[in-house]
């Protein structure tokens, strides 16, 4: 805990109606992520100054913080009744963005605009509100101003991308995600979405090379690693398939949709066994699998179905073959000791065959 705080509170302790230490303190909780010290004095000076709009408005912004957000906007909006402040208004829009409430978050945003046409990261807010109500024209035009005023906000750009991507302009968007890239050269999703584009219309080595830049940015992306495969295989080029999904399992172990992936490369190799294996794996970590799982699950059962019939043929197969255990002893017609006993040699013996009875040593 900082010095500062240790003497604010020093001070309070000897002066509890301190009232500007305790403002003083709250807004230093805040700045050092001592959210809910920081409520808990800000609600004590809220109650005793409850027509204190600055007091409201960094009330509204502990509980902004601590995720409760329909305190936060109650909050703010009490601050704004009292004096209409543009940052009033700001803070209040993002926490109807967070409340993914866009249509308030418009009409607040719009009230700092009106006051302060410079100022990028409303405008950049706005732009998002109308991306997710998929009015795409105009969060084109708050995105362009946002990166007009700020030439440095990827964000900006890299949403541009995204809407010319949706809209099928793939040279904007690739000349956004490329501006992207100037500000940020290791930002892994402009790789992958320029990969993507370059996929769809058959530049499978361009989209080679920025997938694999994807994964060496970001080795967790396992879309980046789907797609990777999906091109792998559909050339034919297992092995190198094979070796993009060890490296995505080393990175993202016990992924269902990289379980799904490996699973299918055995499958095509004519690997049932592991096939088998690795398609029960992803039913298993279905929390990680993008894919439906019903469908899934219907191709591990219909898989260990076949598997199970074939084990059971070889067991059958192994019962049918099994003989007798041969004697521990060879049987004879005659007992070994009476041969031994002095009986005339066999018949069998080879003529001129002769055996000499006084040999010398």
């Amino acid at each position: 805990m900082s010095e500062e705080i240790e003497e604010l509170q020093a001070i309070l302790r000897d002066d509890p109606y301190n009232f500007q230490a305790r403002r003083t303190l709250s807004i230093v909780l805040l700045d050092n992520g001592f959210n809910e010290e920081a409520k808990q004095n800000l609600l004590y000076l809220v109650r005793t100054f409850p027509d204190n709009a600055e007091l409201l408005y960094n009330l509204g912004i502990a509980y902004e913080k601590l995720g409760e957000y329909e305190k936060a906007e109650r909050a703010y909006l009490r601050a704004i009744v009292i004096s209409p402040e543009t940052d009033f208004y700001y803070n209040l829009g993002l926490t109807y963005i967070e409340m993914k409430e866009w249509g308030k978050a418009i009409v607040a945003l719009k009230h700092v605009v009106d006051v302060d046409t410079d100022d990028s990261n409303t405008f950049f807010n706005l732009g998002l509100c109308f991306f997710n109500q998929e009015e795409y024209e105009v969060a084109i035009e708050y995105f362009q101003k946002a990166a007009e005023l700020n030439p440095q906000d990827l964000f900006a750009y890299f949403y541009l991308g995204n809407i010319f991507k949706i809209l099928g302009q793939s040279d904007f968007a690739i000349s956004s995600y490329q501006k992207v890239l100037e500000i940020a050269p290791d930002y892994s999703w402009a790789y992958y979405n320029i990969g993507s584009i370059a996929y769809e219309q058959g530049q499978t080595e361009a989209a080679l090379q920025y997938l694999q830049q994807t994964v060496n940015y970001n080795p967790h992306d396992v879309q980046a690693y789907m797609l990777l495969v999906q091109i792998f295989i559909t050339q034919m080029r297992v092995t190198e398939a094979m070796d993009v999904i060890s490296l995505a399992l080393e990175n993202n172990p016990q992924n269902g949709d990289l379980l799904y992936a490996l699973s299918q490369i055995f499958k095509l190799n004519g690997d049932l066994e592991h096939y088998e294996e690795y398609i029960g794996e992803s039913v298993a970590n279905y929390k990680t699998l993008s894919l439906p799982f019903d469908k899934v699950k219907a191709e591990y059962s219909k898989i260990k179905a076949q598997m199970d019939e074939v084990r059971a043929v070889a067991e059958q197969s192994v019962s049918e073959n099994i003989e007798e255990e041969p004697p521990s002893e060879i049987e004879y017609e005659q007992e070994p000791s009476e041969i031994l006993e002095g009986e005339e040699p066999s018949e069998n013996i080879e003529e001129g065959f002769e055996i000499e009875d006084d040999i010398e040593p």
